[in-house]
């Protein structure tokens, strides 16, 4: 599975894979093979980083071969650094305190933040 991964500075980098590769695995080997054009945002541990498809996040476990991905075509995702998923059906908007800044998806290429 041929992968477009875009970073919230909007840098992308190709990177390809088996259909069995899990979430963890692909931001492991990311992180393993960081670009040297990415150099500037590199981050402590591949744990940080999480993959984002479709405006939802991916959990470690999730295979590209669940995803049901077409074949033979390349697949964007973005690729952020976050400690934590939020819980499945949270609304971080409404839980979030007034004075921490919220990283939104506006579409497939494009995050905010806002306070």
């Amino acid at each position: 599975v041929n992968l477009r991964l875009i970073l919230v500075s909007g840098r992308t980098k190709e990177f390809l894979f088996n259909p069995s590769t899990s979430a963890a695995e692909i931001a492991q080997s990311v992180f393993d093979n960081w670009p040297e054009e990415w150099a500037d945002e590199q981050v402590e541990s591949s744990s940080l980083l999480k993959l984002i498809y479709h405006g939802r996040f991916l959990h470690g476990s999730v295979t590209l071969n669940a995803l049901s991905l077409p074949l033979g075509k390349t697949t964007v995702m973005h690729l952020v650094a976050r400690e934590n998923l939020p819980e499945p059906n949270s609304q971080a908007s409404s839980t979030m305190k007034r004075s921490e800044p919220a990283l939104r998806l506006l579409n497939h290429t494009t995050f905010i933040w806002s306070l």
